[in-house]
């Protein structure tokens, strides 16, 4: 599937404007008018698009529609159909996800002395992180430091980081890295052997270390063996569906449901760790989204039934650059990297009209701009709107080769539609990618219920109202090892009391209390797309 007649006039004027922008830039937004884009343009300033949360730690706060539908909806789980005098399932610590965050959690918890189960919702690896391009953060190069990449990530999250949980970040990165490389990832690296680095969106350094355009791929194929390799009990196809309480309030573990038998069983725990992802399963305000199938907000869910604070949930991270066609890839992510490796954002007419490296908040909201009220979008025959990647410029700026070199994952992708990126544009739009907000943890991942742990995208704190780019990748190894270590060093002072599932008979009570009444019941576990609208851009950009 090439680009077919439609695009023909907006591909022209790309390629004759090449020449001229080569080299040039666009003007980098000050604060004033970067707010007044974000406030005008961006999803997270839709305030219809959200609601007023009336149940539970949050009461009274605001969070996306799709994410209030569930936390104020019964519990998909019937306490007594669960008999809780009969637990067959002990373990010190319960890792309930198995992307980058809860098999960094496993591992380093069961290297401290305690015994791990992994429970996974689809396959062991199946995740986010499994499908990360650009790279992780860290601050290894000789004119770079962790106080700058601090400062960078204060700026980035809107100055609402919580400081001890960035400073955390910032001073683990550079460990973590070197971690990795000692468990078998193979970084790109320079001639003389020195880490590669580039430098994304909102960054004011290299710092971003990555494996061609397949990092998260890599990482995984890594840890994965390491999990296997240290004999880590696994439960794949079995999502965690409420978490256990006991008498005293303390989290004892979580009650798993079985895809194959379709039953539910109960795991007791000292520790659990969730590591359940974010919503974009979802599709907050009707995007599309770079998420795989099982990021549905379950950790959310349960934490919050349990009497979890959330923090920061009303924003929403849209990645400015996800595949707006072919619609096959709708919403499939394009690396930051092509932008800081000299791809430019042009519109229909091949002309630039805000910062490549601009924050991914105010490119998307820019973006949305050009396509919506700007009118410069490029309307595709299924009716999406998009604006074109200009990625031939890699190899005009780079050298032959460079493209196919540094993003073999992405040229692939298209050439099975009869898209060749090295000489042609690539069209899109922004996605729904991360969930800047989460459960409200310490610096050791330690949430407000005691022997709860949440880390990665569940958790929320780190980047404030936005995230820079590689900056999540570093987040779940930086807290994915210091909730394993903590939750394996306390075990020992831990004593389970009494399990119960009260805590989800009085949530329904209040919802009823509350005179809420809903149609669904969560977590939601999977998606179901039978009933759903066409997702599309021109819905969005029109003011839906």
């Amino acid at each position: 599937m090439a680009y077919s007649v439609e695009f023909q006039e907006s591909l022209e004027k790309i390629e004759a404007s090449r020449n001229g922008r080569l080299g040039q830039g666009f003007p980098s937004l000050n604060l004033a008018d970067k707010a007044s884009l974000l406030e005008t343009y961006h999803p997270d300033f839709r305030m219809a698009e959200k609601r007023e949360i009336r149940v539970g730690p949050n009461r009274g706060g605001v969070a996306p529609k799709e994410l209030v539908d569930l936390l104020e909806s019964p519990s998909l789980l019937i306490p007594e159909a669960v008999d809780l005098t009969k637990v067959d399932s002990r373990t010190d610590v319960l890792v309930i996800g198995s992307g980058g965050g809860g098999v960094t959690a496993a591992l380093t918890a069961r290297e401290h002395g305690a015994e791990v189960l992994l429970a996974t919702k689809l396959r062991l690896g199946d995740s986010n992180t499994i499908m990360a391009e650009g790279g992780i953060a860290a601050a290894t190069l000789p004119e770079d430091s962790p106080v700058i990449h601090y400062v960078d990530t204060i700026v980035g999250g809107r100055g609402k980081n919580i400081p001890e949980l960035v400073e955390a970040l910032v001073n683990d990165a550079p460990f973590v890295v070197e971690w990795l490389t000692s468990l078998g990832v193979n970084f790109d690296r320079l001639p003389d052997g020195a880490y590669y680095a580039h430098m994304p969106a909102g960054h004011s350094r290299r710092r971003s270390h990555s494996v061609k355009d397949l990092t998260g791929l890599e990482f995984m194929r890594v840890l994965c063996d390491e999990v296997r390799n240290r004999e880590i009990d696994v439960l794949e196809f079995s999502p965690a569906v409420e978490l256990l309480l006991d008498d005293g309030g303390q989290c004892a573990g979580a009650v798993l449901f079985n895809f194959d038998t379709e039953e539910y069983f109960p795991v007791e725990a000292k520790a659990t760790i969730l590591a359940t992802g974010g919503m974009g399963r979802l599709h907050p305000q009707g995007f599309p989204t770079s998420n795989h199938y099982g990021a549905t907000a379950d950790g959310l869910v349960m934490a919050y039934r349990a009497g979890a604070k959330l923090l920061y949930i009303d924003f929403v991270q849209y990645h400015p650059t996800g595949v707006a066609w072919p619609e096959q890839m709708l919403g499939l992510l394009v690396s930051e990297a092509v932008r800081a490796q000299g791809a430019q954002v042009v519109n229909v007419d091949g002309d630039m009209f805000v910062d490549r490296l601009e924050t991914r908040d105010a490119l998307s909201a820019a973006i949305i701009r050009e396509c919506g009220e700007g009118g410069k979008g490029v309307l595709t025959p299924t009716g999406m709107v998009g604006i074109w990647l200009d990625t031939p410029l890699i190899d005009v700026m780079g050298g032959e080769g460079t493209f196919l070199r540094r993003f073999a994952g992405i040229h692939s992708r298209f050439k099975k539609y009869g898209i060749d990126p090295i000489h042609e544009p690539i069209l899109v739009y922004p996605t729904q990618h991360y969930q800047n907000g989460g459960i409200r943890v310490n610096v050791d991942g330690e949430t407000d219920i005691p022997n709860l742990y949440a880390v990665g995208e569940a958790a929320g704190g780190v980047h404030g109202h936005n995230r820079l780019g590689a900056n999540s990748l570093v987040d779940i190894f930086v807290f994915g090892r210091r909730a394993g270590i903590h939750a394996a060093e306390k075990i020992g002072r831990v004593k389970i009391g009494k399990l119960s599932l009260d805590h989800i008979r009085a949530y329904n009570e209040s919802l009823v209390e509350t005179q809420i009444f809903s149609e669904i019941s969560s977590p939601m576990l999977l998606p179901d797309y039978r009933f759903e609208k066409t997702l599309s851009t021109v819905q969005y950009t029109k003011g839906r």
